[in-house]
C-alpha cells in the first residue's frame, strides 16, 4: 500500500504537467491565430498607382500613415524601372510602414483595383520561409519583413526601425514569367502588401510599375 502512494503522487504530478503543457500550446496557439482570423481591412494605402515608370510613390493610407516606397540600384540611384533585366539587384526602401503589419515585398501583378491585393507574384513567399531559413538565402525575388514576435523567426528580416516603419531590402529581378504569370503581358510592379496575417487589409499596398528590358 505504501509503494503505490508515491506512485500515484508521480502520476498525478505528471498529468497536471501535461495539463499545463496543453493549456500553454493552446494559449500561444490562440494568440496566433485569433488576430489573423480577427483582423479587419484598415482600408487603402491611399496611392494612385503612376501610370508610368517612376521610382519613388507616396501616398497617405486610411489609416493616417505617410508612406513611401522607392527602388534604387545597388550604387543609390534611382532604378530604371522601365527596363528591368533578370540577376540584376535593386534596393527596395520603404518608410511611413505600419510596423505592426508584417509586408510581402515582391515583382506582382497589378490588381484591376485597390480593393485586390497585388498578385500573382513572380516571386512569391520567399523560399524557405517556413522553415525560417529564408534570411540565409543570397538571390531573394521576395521579401517578407515582420517584427511579429511569433513569425519573425521565419521572415526575411524585421523593420529596420519599426517608429518610422522603414525598410531597406535587396531583390534579385526574376525571370518575367511563372505558372499564371507573365510580365511581358500582365502589368506587374515591384509591390509591397499585407502578409498572411492580414490577408485582406490592403492598407500597406504600394507599386512601382516596372517593365523588362526588350
Amino acid at each position: 500500500m505504501t509503494s503505490q502512494a508515491p506512485r500515484r503522487s508521480v502520476k498525478r504530478i505528471v498529468l497536471i504537467g501535461v495539463l499545463v503543457l496543453s493549456l500553454v500550446i493552446l494559449g500561444v496557439v490562440a494568440a496566433i491565430v485569433v488576430p489573423i482570423l480577427t483582423h479587419a481591412n484598415s482600408g487603402s494605402s491611399g496611392q494612385r498607382v503612376p501610370t508610368g515608370f517612376v521610382a519613388e510613390s507616396t501616398a497617405t493610407g486610411a489609416d493616417g500613415n505617410t508612406r513611401t516606397l522607392a527602388v534604387e540600384n545597388p550604387d543609390g540611384t534611382p532604378a530604371k524601372l522601365d527596363a528591368l533585366v533578370p540577376g540584376d539587384e535593386v534596393v527596395v526602401r520603404g518608410s511611413g510602414f505600419d510596423a505592426g503589419l508584417g509586408i510581402y515585398v515582391g515583382f506582382c501583378a497589378i490588381p484591376p483595383s485597390a480593393d485586390v491585393k497585388p498578385g500573382p507574384c513572380l516571386g512569391g513567399i520567399p523560399e524557405g520561409a517556413e522553415q525560417g531559413e529564408a534570411a540565409a538565402q543570397e538571390a531573394l525575388a521576395s521579401a517578407w519583413i515582420t517584427d511579429d514576435w511569433a513569425w519573425k523567426a521565419f521572415a526575411t528580416q524585421t523593420y529596420d526601425d519599426a517608429k518610422l516603419g522603414s525598410f531597406e531590402v535587396t531583390l534579385t529581378v526574376p525571370e518575367a514569367t511563372v505558372e499564371g504569370l507573365d510580365c511581358t503581358v500582365s502589368k506587374c510592379a515591384i509591390a509591397t502588401r499585407s502578409d498572411h496575417t492580414a490577408m485582406k487589409d490592403r492598407v500597406q499596398d504600394m507599386l512601382l510599375p516596372f517593365a523588362y528590358q526588350k
